[in-house]
């Protein structure tokens, strides 16, 4: 009854002509920058930060979700009819669906894309407000060293889980802690990395941070490739799969949510990992495993599926626990930040309409994917032929706008500039950015609790082994760790990771 009235609290701030206009505003925006290849959510939720500074918080988080979700599907309409990705979980559907696509079968495969999403959403939210409450509750019962503790695990599972060389992982997320200290010591009052420059004092803003990597990093990524997009149906018919396509689609849609609802939660795990692993165990245990890579509905079903319950179980643990599972929740509690609300299981309790309307919105939003996205299907093949270069100087014009508008100072657009450079570098050099923003957000926020930790046990550093919750966590991470380092596991790591 409880989960009910919960619901019921989400329903009543949902249902405001203002979130839901905004919802509305998130899913298509979602949908159109996962259609557009090379502007992904990230980039977008980046640029949007500094708007958000005006809306209520519940407003805020409503839409910015929205385009998370709404990227997660748009993803999947280039990825089946260019053969192009939109988004990086998308990379799996492009396998059958694109071969769908050339059969004349797209309307099919993007018909299934929406119901698969559609009911992975669904059963996701459930999900989301059926264990949430009780690992908030659970979280209520942590000290400094349990959160200290959690967030080591949550960065050790973000360089476990993160693509190509382990080191590099492990580098980028040093790296993201070391600029998490940029600024003024609280305690000492001393200046710390800022290089005698009077702008850093307060250090790097988070936004600056993920403009320039993911944003400005992109755009000069995608500058530099060349590829023609040519689309293999200009008019997409056929909307409607047949009795048996939904009969072939029912056991894989069910096993994609599932396994997208469970390594959506995992830190560092997310859209991509639960697409991947979807399309692996279907193409094992399906009887028509012989058309995978053919044009294989299933292909399409299951990690559309995956990849939507992904999405959404990834705020789990940011809503209940303040710990970012990927660079977009990341981005969320930067947005939390800046409303001045403090990420954690307090969320739950002090802001309860917000806790409980982000996930009543989710429904909603899910609802609105499906409604508006098969019908305005010409819309988006017309949109991913739009050339890049009419493209690009909108998207610098964007970030430039909102890096200045945080501080009003031109300094901020010169180090947003900094790291766009930095970015498109550690692209090159294959080094995965995600670690270093989850370790660029988590990194103050250990800093504390390690302070707060080490002031109430005096100065003993046992307590973090002492405290049984902590000592678990810290048990896991070390073990997780000296797993993945075995030379066996590095090897097949390696391979599961190339793209």
């Amino acid at each position: 009854m409880e989960l009910l009235s919960n619901l019921a609290l989400g329903l009543e701030a949902t249902m405001t002509v203002t979130n839901l206009l905004y919802c509305l505003i998130g899913v298509f925006l979602g949908t159109a920058v996962g259609v557009l290849p090379g502007l992904g959510p990230i980039a977008t939720i980046a640029m949007l930060l500094p708007a958000t500074f005006s809306l209520p918080p519940v407003t805020s988080l409503i839409m910015l979700a929205g385009i998370y979700y709404g990227a997660s599907y748009g993803g999947s309409t280039t990825a089946i009819l260019v053969n192009l990705p939109g988004e990086s979980s998308s990379v799996v559907t492009a396998i059958d669906g694109y071969q769908m696509a050339r059969k004349g079968r797209a309307g099919k495969a993007l018909a299934i894309a929406a119901i698969g999403s559609f009911f992975a959403g669904t059963v996701a939210t459930l999900v989301l407000a059926m264990f949430a409450p009780p690992l908030a509750e659970l979280a209520l019962k942590f000290g400094p060293a349990e959160y200290f503790s959690l967030m080591t695990l949550g960065l050790v599972a973000a360089v476990v889980l993160a693509h190509g060389s382990l080191l590099k992982a492990i580098g980028m997320t040093v790296l993201g802690l070391l600029l998490g200290l940029i600024g003024t010591d609280v305690n000492s009052g001393m200046a710390r990395y800022t290089f005698d420059l009077p702008e850093l004092a307060d250090g790097i803003n988070f936004v600056i941070v993920a403009m320039g990597i993911y944003g400005l990093g992109e755009v000069i990524r995608n500058l530099e490739d060349k590829d023609a997009r040519s689309i293999v149906m200009k008019k997409v018919t056929g909307l409607m799969p047949t009795m048996d396509d939904l009969k072939r689609c029912t056991a894989p849609i069910l096993r994609g949510t599932g396994i997208g609802c469970i390594l959506g939660i995992l830190p560092g795990g997310g859209t991509m990992l639960s697409s991947f692993a979807a399309y692996s165990i279907e193409k094992k245990v399906s009887k028509n495993a012989a058309e995978f890579g053919h044009g294989a509905i299933e292909g399409v079903a299951a990690p559309e599926s995956a990849n939507n319950a992904g999405a959404q179980t990834s705020f789990i643990p940011m809503l209940t626990l303040g710990i970012p599972s990927n660079p977009v929740m990341a981005l969320m509690i930067g947005a939390l930040i800046i409303q001045g609300i403090q990420p954690g299981p307090a969320v739950m309790t002090e802001q309860p309409a917000l806790f409980w309307g982000i996930i009543v919105s989710m429904w909603v939003g899910n609802l609105f994917l499906l409604v508006l996205n098969l019908p305005m299907i010409g819309l988006w093949t017309r949109m991913i032929m739009l050339p890049y270069q009419y493209l690009y100087p909108l998207i610098l014009m964007f970030c430039a706008i909102g890096v200045f508008s945080l501080n009003n100072s031109s300094f901020d657009i010169y180090l947003m500039a900094l790291f766009g450079l930095f970015g498109y570098i550690c692209l090159k050099l294959d080094c995965e950015p995600a670690p270093l923003l989850l370790g660029y957000i988590l990194g103050p926020m250990m800093e504390e609790y390690l302070r707060r930790a080490l002031l109430l046990s005096h100065g003993d550093a046992m307590v973090f082994v002492q405290r049984p919750i902590s000592a678990v966590l810290l048990g896991i991470s070390t073990i997780a760790l000296l797993v993945v380092l075995s030379p066996a596991l590095r090897k097949k790591r390696e391979v599961v990771f190339v793209e």
